[in-house]
């Protein structure tokens, strides 16, 4: 028997690489602007961003709205938002640094940002390389959530990362803060109402 909506995460991941394919035919085309390095830098920052807030939401959705299908696409969105992240960090390693090792530490220890943006992606490992269900069995439920609850300073600093990066305009960045906030107080009543059934 076909699960329910089994078509949703090979719908996500087709679409996920839709903005890829674009940046790639906009840099044959030299069609990413002035400084096409930074464009593809933002937005596949930004499209990990998206990704991880995403994946957030799904939990807050079946509590307020007792909805079932953001539990199937929770993992799906989470694994794009660590594909994204990673695409932004070899993109600047591998295209803006050239490999220059030298460089990069000296951004690291020297620029806020990238220092945080760093922490957000290393965040992101652990969470990544335990997504699987085989993964839930060995650390047994309890400690894969304790473990999956990282996420949540993953969102923090790659918001920071974020709102430092883009210096002026803070606008877009307070949004996706705005937005964590929310997800987060969400989470917090629905396991304080959980909490009080108990």
């Amino acid at each position: 028997m076909a699960k329910p909506l089994a078509w949703l995460n090979p719908a996500l991941v087709a679409g996920a690489t839709l903005p890829v394919l674009g940046l790639l035919a906009r840099a044959a085309t030299n069609d990413l602007g002035a400084n096409p390095i930074a464009t593809a830098l933002n937005q596949l920052g930004l499209l990990a961003l998206v990704m991880l807030v995403a994946s957030l939401a799904c939990t807050p959705l079946r509590l307020v709205f007792k909805w079932t299908w953001p539990a199937r696409v929770r993992r799906t969105l989470g694994l794009l938002a660590f594909a994204y992240a990673t695409l932004h960090l070899l993109t600047y390693v591998v295209i803006d640094q050239q490999l220059a090792l030298q460089a990069l530490w000296d951004d690291v220890v020297k620029r806020p940002f990238i220092t945080v943006g760093l922490l957000a992606w290393l965040s992101m490992v652990p969470l990544a390389w335990t997504s699987s269900k085989a993964s839930v069995k060995r650390l047994g439920f309890d400690k894969w959530t304790r473990l999956h609850r990282l996420v949540y300073a993953t969102g923090i600093l790659a918001v920071i990362h974020f709102w430092w990066r883009v210096k002026k305009d803070i606008t877009e960045p307070l949004v996706y803060g705005a937005l964590l906030a929310l997800l987060l107080a969400l989470r917090l009543l629905g396991r304080k109402r959980q909490a009080a059934r108990q």
